[in-house]
């Protein structure tokens, strides 16, 4: 056996660098080399991301919210905590968007959150009562402000005076704001709080004053321009008010106040198919938003959709049951599928509330009589069956109610009274409720209690009720004086005034209450106060001025073709009346009778002229009938009636003596009106 050598021993073997870092290796090395780095940078980065994300987003959140848009700025306080989840901070700016966008449960939750973080209480005190005033909690909202530092002292004070109104003392609240916008008058949140109030009190011209404040000093911010909407679309109309409420959406798309009130002036303005996209809007802003479901549910009952309203009512989950809207709109779905003694008590709480509201009363008094319960229904429709304005439908409603548990030949005379003034369909001037107490009563509690309004209102209307003109003119004067800014007291005075026979010092009066309120009911009175005041003129540019803000008002298009027809300008009277028409259906006799004559007046002219008339003859003598057929005692109707019979010169002597029979049945009716003794004479 060969000898091995000893291993030590052994010649050593030469490696060469070169062949063991070929090309090829090196480049696979350096390929391995860039990938390690790689790696170690991304997870450097992503150990660091989270800090460096945070802090971005709360920056952004911090802007967003000095901008305004409230919206954006919960969306990045809430990237930031998602970050960086002990962030204390990003949950104290968080709690203020939530406070801002009006989400009191949210906010508070995220105090809390910013407490056990770290931020100090006493820095959170101001927010925390912020936060309780939005979930009705009142008394925790004061309890919290008084625990708020001096530096904070400001928005703590607001907090603590809305948080009294809440608890009905407005008087001592808006003092207490009033004040401190005396002290600090460049505070535009302390604007905006006072303007609230104003607002919330009926007080429009303190209102407008502090709403003009608070967006002149805060430009962008979505709760003044909001407040400001409401106030101008209370004293000019809705088309004004709109771009408000825009402007507050331009800073945040979703701020939810103002799409709600944009909202609704849009279906108000008869623009629906922007008012639903506003509604979801407002929905995305806030899912499961009741003003949002209220709004398509009013769209939907508008559209005969009786179940989709209902089951989007239900779906608010009672959060807006209480406001009366909701009551009327909930009332009116169980009177369409014909349960009535749920309608019934679904506006019985309504009319509780709205003891003088005719329209309440008369609903009411149709359901009670249609569950079944007449003597009911005649106490809530006796005190419209008093008034001189009385229509037709609340005239024949009262007469089936007393009919059913009529007793006495009295109780059958009054039935005939009244199915006679429904027949006649005519109407007085509008009065008030008859008032129970005595006017001695009345005064004693004006003077235990001067402060209320809601009390000299009644002692206005007791003294009117017994005749005392003077003195209700008188306590007018006094509670308007004391409430300059206030259309309800303006409205007491000028309809004392308008009562006595007084037109021409009315007329000023309603138009300073249209100057804070231009509403249906102030435009009526101040029209037919410039009309019985010999203002026609006026009265037809107050009514123009309406209709430009309020383009769906049936009473203010009804007056706009009555004013046209008299002004010789029948072809518009026709398109204005159609509309109307077309709206209201075939049931209302005094429509038809103003388009029978507008037509006949066309067939008329362009007889007078040589022109075929188009059949406007004809259509003026069909609806004429059809007037006729619903109020055959009405003057006016029947003296239309035998106008458009006398005009149909193809119907021979026999439709000229019927035309003669009703005109002087009209006359009969209406023995002192002119206009029908002039059309009777020319007949003759």
């Amino acid at each position: 056996m060969a000898d091995t050598p000893y291993p030590l021993l052994r010649r050593k073997r030469v490696v060469r660098w070169t062949r063991v870092f070929t090309p090829m290796r090196l480049r696979l090395l350096a390929i391995a080399l860039l990938a390690l780095v790689v790696v170690a940078g991304v997870a450097v980065l992503a150990t660091r991301s989270p800090k460096v994300g945070a802090r971005t987003a709360l920056a952004d959140a911090r802007t967003t919210l000095a901008a305004g848009n409230y919206s954006a700025a919960r969306r990045n306080a809430q990237a930031a905590i998602g970050a960086a989840p002990a962030m204390a901070i990003a949950h104290a700016v968080l709690a203020r968007a939530d406070l801002e966008l009006g989400d009191g449960l949210a906010a508070e939750a995220e105090l809390v959150r910013a407490r056990d973080t770290g931020v100090a209480a006493d820095r959170l005190y101001h927010l925390q009562a912020r936060a309780r005033l939005l979930q009705a909690d009142p008394a925790g909202a004061i309890d919290a402000a008084d625990q708020a530092g001096p530096r904070y002292a400001a928005e703590a004070q607001r907090v603590r005076a809305q948080a009294m109104a809440a608890q009905g003392d407005t008087v001592a609240a808006r003092a207490i704001l009033r004040r401190q916008v005396e002290e600090q008058p460049r505070d535009g949140a302390g604007w905006t709080a006072l303007g609230r109030l104003a607002l919330n009190a009926g007080d429009v011209g303190s209102a407008a004053a502090a709403a003009a404040q608070a967006v002149a000093l805060l430009p962008r911010e979505p709760a003044a321009l909001t407040m400001q909407g409401e106030v101008i679309r209370l004293r000019y109309g809705l088309i004004a008010a709109l771009p408000w409420f825009e402007r507050a959406l331009a800073t945040d798309a979703y701020y939810h106040p103002a799409l709600i009130e944009y909202a609704a002036t849009l279906g108000d303005a008869g623009r629906y198919a922007e008012m639903l996209a506003a509604t979801r809007r407002a929905q995305l802003a806030r899912p499961g938003s009741p003003q949002a479901l209220y709004l398509q549910a009013v769209l939907a009952a508008r559209a005969g959709r009786i179940e989709l309203a209902r089951s989007l009512l239900q779906k608010t989950g009672g959060a807006i049951d209480g406001l009366p809207g909701a009551i009327l709109l909930s009332g009116s779905l169980d009177y369409a599928e014909g349960k009535f003694e749920q309608a019934s008590a679904m506006w019985r709480g309504l009319a509780r509330q709205q003891p003088l509201n005719v329209g309440v009363r008369r609903l009411l008094g149709a359901a009670l009589l249609r569950s079944g319960d007449p003597r009911a229904a005649l106490d809530m429709l006796r005190p419209i069956g008093a008034r001189g304005d009385a229509d037709s439908y609340a005239l024949t409603l009262l007469a089936r109610a007393l009919g059913a548990v009529a007793e006495t030949p009295d109780d059958a005379a009054a039935v005939a009274a009244y199915l006679d003034r429904a027949g006649r369909a005519t109407t007085g001037a509008s009065e008030p409720f008859w008032i129970d107490d005595q006017i001695g009563t009345l005064e004693a509690d004006v003077a235990r209690t001067p402060d209320v309004p809601s009390l000299m209102l009644a002692a206005i209307r007791g003294r009117a009720q017994a005749g005392d003109h003077a003195g209700a003119i008188a306590r007018a004067r006094t509670l308007a004086a004391a409430s300059p800014g206030a259309p309800a007291a303006l409205l007491a005075l000028g309809d004392a005034l308008s009562v006595a026979g007084r037109y021409r010092e009315a007329a000023p009066v309603y138009v300073r209450a249209a100057n804070l309120r231009f509403d249906e009911p102030v435009m009526l009175r101040l029209v037919d106060a410039l009309g019985r005041a010999g203002q026609a003129e006026q009265a037809a540019t107050a009514l123009a001025l309406y209709l430009s803000q309020n383009p769906q008002s049936v009473a203010a298009r009804r007056v706009l073709g009555r004013l046209q027809l008299g002004a010789g300008q029948a072809a518009a009277a026709i398109e204005t009346l159609e509309a109307v028409r077309h709206q209201l259906g075939n049931r209302d006799a005094l429509l038809l009778a103003d388009l029978s004559r507008a037509y006949g007046a066309v067939a008329a002219r362009e007889g007078e002229d040589g022109e075929d008339g188009g059949g406007a003859d004809a259509v003026a003598l069909r609806y004429a009938r059809a007037a006729y057929a619903l109020a055959p005692m009405n003057a006016a109707v029947v003296d239309a009636y035998g106008v458009a019979l006398a005009a149909d010169v193809e119907a021979g002597p026999t439709a000229r003596d019927g035309a003669r029979q009703l005109l002087e049945k009209a006359a009969r009716l209406a023995p002192g009106d002119g206009v029908i003794a002039s059309h009777l004479a020319e007949l003759r």
